[in-house]
């Protein structure tokens, strides 16, 4: 199991509007998501080099979503 990241941030997109607020955070070569309106529902956990490709295809509009 992944470390609990300390150091969550927020999404510069998070607007606060529709419950669309997700979180970040990092520790011990993994990056967690989460949902800002529900903290207690726990976390998405990828390897770091995992979590850096979906952010390149999401930035290149590469995701078929």
């Amino acid at each position: 199991m992944p470390a609990t990241p300390r150091n969550w941030r927020k999404s510069s997109h998070s607007t606060g509007e529709h419950g669309n607020c997700v979180e970040a955070g990092s520790a011990d070569g993994t990056v967690a998501v989460r949902d800002t309106a529900a903290r207690e529902a726990g976390a998405v956990a990828f390897p770091t080099a995992a979590f850096a490709a979906l952010l390149s295809a999401a930035r290149a509009d590469a995701l078929d979503l």
